[in-house]
């Protein structure tokens, strides 16, 4: 199941900064995109064999439902200090993005299109 973790943010006059650190997450980082400019698309539709990865909407919001095959959950990203774990047995579909919502995703792998999976869980 996914792990929603709140950032160390850091907020005073001068604006905010929210920090990710290592301990946060379990994995090395080898890929970083960015998802945004989404209509009323859905985006993922998707698990993987082996890519862990963390989700961060840094502007705007966007929805993520998520199946590990034993639970379904729904989860809203609309904070920058809001970070979603996602693991490779997570299948998950991105919905409801704002007009401005730009979503960071840092993923464990490169892009491999053997690692993903399209078909939801039964």
């Amino acid at each position: 199941m996914p792990k929603l973790i709140e950032l160390n943010t850091f907020s005073g006059v001068r604006g905010s900064l929210s920090v990710l650190e290592d301990f946060e997450i379990s994995f090395g980082i080898r890929r970083i995109f960015y998802i945004y400019s989404v209509d009323e698309a859905e985006r993922g539709g998707h698990r993987h064999i082996k890519t862990h990865q963390a989700l961060i909407c840094l502007k705007g919001s966007c929805s993520i439902g998520n199946d590990d095959g034993t639970q379904k959950e729904t989860y809203v990203l609309d904070s920058p200090s809001k970070c979603l774990i996602l693991y490779p047995q997570d299948w998950h579909v991105l919905y409801d993005f704002s007009p401005d919502a730009i979503l960071l995703v840092l993923a464990s792998e490169l892009y491999n299109e053997a690692d993903y999976v399209f078909e939801p869980y039964s």
